[in-house]
């Protein structure tokens, strides 16, 4: 058996091994949540109606469900762009139309994620306007729908394709070590769109307003001068233009931090709880949870980029998934496309270890916020956030290993109590 075989026979068995994987734990979430659906957990029967957990678990295995067609759809356009010659075929179209170089490979991948796109486009729609109408948490128009799509095809083209081009000429001229050059470039773009978005990005697509409430924004105020924090400014955003979900976040790097509430937090929770669910967000700030998530996403990066070094000048990559590299034009768009297909699939095997971690920093964020709120409106807090956002209070602890980024209710709240 030659490489290009062990390497074929390896993609599809670790295909195969996500598959059964997702299918096994989808499995088990929905036998867990629909097996708890007909009786509240005890710690939760004064604060939740059964009307209300039965409404999460209904929700919650109706996302399952769209989520398992969602699986089905990316395990069949992952085939068929590597092993059945989709990929392949589109090269040798987009090379007939444009005569190599670097356009010949920008187009080819700015085809393959509109391509790809496009078939993801009726599940998100089913999503949108069906799913989320039906449990009564879309806000959403259809011509607001269309506008957020135009409008992110259009930043993503104007933040994306710059960075492309230069990866791409990276890996043409950048010699062996090309991939840590474009790992410097890479790590200060990223930062830069993060210094940005928060004033030039994330306007485009929802209104923020400055807190008129001003009781509100002297509790905020007075909460942060306690914990060493500060803000540009505190903004409310229309979160309920498109969704009754709601949040709070503190964002932006430097100078440009601000407090953002979604409209629909302000209708949801009383003033403390506010100040508790904001306590929380700036434990992560506090805690160094964001820098050391950007450092591990860098540090990835980087490994990652110096694979895609190794694995762009083996011919039983390309052949190996079913694509013949060019003999005579650049296979660096080639390199990076199926490269960006094949590392989900073994990445997605370590997802506990990432989950685990990100839960760990949400139990330290709780205490944070216990130490500089009232433990009791933060519980209060999350139980109406939980309530009204159907999150389901009983998962799979198997299947919240792998996916949740967030502990189960149940956990949150006896950490707090403790």
């Amino acid at each position: 058996m030659n490489s290009i075989q062990i390497f074929t026979l390896a993609f599809s068995a670790t295909l195969i091994l996500n598959l059964l994987i997702k299918i096994w734990l989808t499995t088990r979430q929905n036998r867990c949540v629909f097996a708890h659906r007909g009786q509240v957990p005890d710690d939760f029967a004064s604060s939740i109606s059964l009307e209300a957990h039965q409404k999460a678990a209904d929700y919650t295995l109706a996302k399952s469900e769209l989520g398992f067609w969602e699986l089905m759809l990316d395990t069949i356009l992952l085939m068929s762009w590597t092993l059945l010659g989709g990929l392949s075929a589109l090269n040798l179209f987009i090379t007939s139309l444009v005569s190599g170089g670097m356009l010949q490979e920008i187009c080819l991948i700015v085809a393959f994620m509109l391509i790809n796109g496009f078939f993801h486009l009726p599940l998100s729609l089913v999503q949108t306007f069906q799913l989320e109408e039906k449990f009564g948490f879309n806000k959403m128009t259809l011509s607001l729908w269309f506008s957020d799509l135009f409008k992110g095809l259009f930043i993503g083209s104007l933040i994306g394709l710059p960075i492309l081009w230069l990866i791409l000429k990276l890996m043409s001229i950048g010699g062996a070590y090309w991939w840590a050059i474009a790992w410097i470039c890479l790590v200060i773009y990223q930062l830069f769109v993060m210094w940005i978005a928060p004033n030039l990005i994330m306007p485009l697509f929802n209104k923020f307003t400055p807190l008129e409430d001003e009781t509100l924004k002297t509790k905020v105020t007075d909460l942060m001068n306690r914990v060493g924090l500060s803000a540009k400014g505190f903004y409310v955003m229309d979160g309920s233009r498109r969704s009754a979900h709601s949040n709070a976040f503190f964002t932006g790097m430097g100078s440009n931090k601000r407090v953002v509430f979604f409209d629909t937090l302000l209708q949801q929770l009383s003033l403390d709880e506010m100040e508790a669910v904001l306590a929380h967000e700036l434990g992560h700030f506090k805690l160094r949870h964001i820098p050391k998530l950007m450092i591990t996403s860098f540090l990835m990066s980087l490994l990652g980029l110096a694979t895609l070094g190794y694995l762009s000048g083996q011919t039983w990559f390309y052949t190996g998934l079913g694509v013949e590299p060019s003999l005579v034009n650049p296979n660096d768009a080639l390199a990076l496309l199926l490269f960006m297909e094949v590392v989900p699939l073994f990445s997605f095997l370590f997802s506990p270890l990432s989950s685990a971690r990100s839960r760990k920093f949400e139990f330290e964020a709780d205490a944070f916020a216990k130490l500089h709120a009232k433990s009791s409106s933060l519980k209060s807090a999350l139980l109406k956030l939980y309530q009204d956002n159907s999150s389901t209070l009983t998962p799979d602890p198997i299947y919240v290993s792998f996916y949740h980024s967030h502990p189960p209710a149940s956990q949150r709240l006896a950490k707090l109590d403790s």
